[in-house]
């Protein structure tokens, strides 16, 4: 018989860590938390749940989730962050093939995101497949800080299931706000490293396009208002990256 390790990592999360450990009741032979150091509630929520609590100062995401991977004891392992959960459809299909999971398959499952109360069907955000159950001795975590993905081994099939992680990313546009400030100084600072540059026509332009493409020619549009915000912000972030970029070039220029 299959058994899984449900790797979840957090941080300041007392939102929502119990409902994604929750989701995982029946389908976790093991949860393990990584918590990079949570000042509010998250730890005593962990701990009263009966979840195996570890903590870890923050090693970039990848570098987080294989952290908990190596504390693991199955060869199965389910990742999930702290704001995610299983809807019930996945969680019922997830439990019909978790005996007849193979060493030579990854699991790739679509995620829905839940913005300020609405679900975004559109604009880039849906469909998001993400490979998310895996073996261990197969796949692991690589990627930049930011942006983490599975790296799988040779002749390793993807297969598709049809069922939506559910991602409760952002409450409020405040809470949108705080992040993208967060995610662009990491972007920039990971171009800033590959000695890339934020040339006029990246400032002028690539917020345009990235509001174009994702409201228009993904019709964010489909979402309405909620759609328009994602739109416009997610646009902002593109913008700030390289006006990011761009001051750090300019600081390291003027040192020298």
């Amino acid at each position: 018989m299959n058994k899984i390790s449900v790797i979840i990592i957090a941080y300041n999360e007392e939102k929502n860590i119990a409902r994604c450990i929750n989701s995982v009741a029946g389908i976790a032979d093991e949860i393990i938390v990584v918590d990079s150091g949570s000042i509010d509630q998250t730890k005593e929520i962990v701990k009263n749940s009966g979840a195996k609590l570890i903590i870890q100062d923050f090693l970039g995401y990848a570098g987080q989730k294989n952290f908990g991977v190596n504390h693991s004891s199955y060869d199965y392992i389910l990742s999930l962050d702290a704001d995610e959960a299983l809807s019930p459809k996945l969680k019922s299909e997830l439990l019909k093939i978790k005996n007849s999971l193979s060493p030579d398959n990854v699991y790739e499952m679509n995620r829905k995101t839940n913005y300020c109360g609405k679900w975004i069907s559109h604009g880039g955000w849906y469909p998001d497949w993400k490979i998310r159950l895996y073996n261990k001795n197969t796949a692991h975590w690589g990627g930049g800080s930011l942006h983490e993905k599975i790296i799988i081994n040779k002749d390793i099939s993807i297969k598709k299931i049809n069922a939506d992680i559910e991602h409760y990313s952002y409450y409020t546009i405040q809470d949108h706000i705080n992040q993208i400030q967060k995610f662009t100084d990491i972007s920039s600072k990971e171009l800033y490293e590959k000695e890339k540059k934020a040339p006029l026509t990246k400032l002028l332009f690539s917020g345009h396009v990235k509001f174009l493409r994702d409201y228009i020619f993904r019709f964010g549009f489909l979402d309405g208002y909620a759609g328009f915000r994602i739109a416009k912000i997610s646009a902002f972030a593109t913008f700030l990256k390289y006006a990011k970029l761009k001051e750090l070039n300019d600081l390291k220029n003027h040192h020298q």
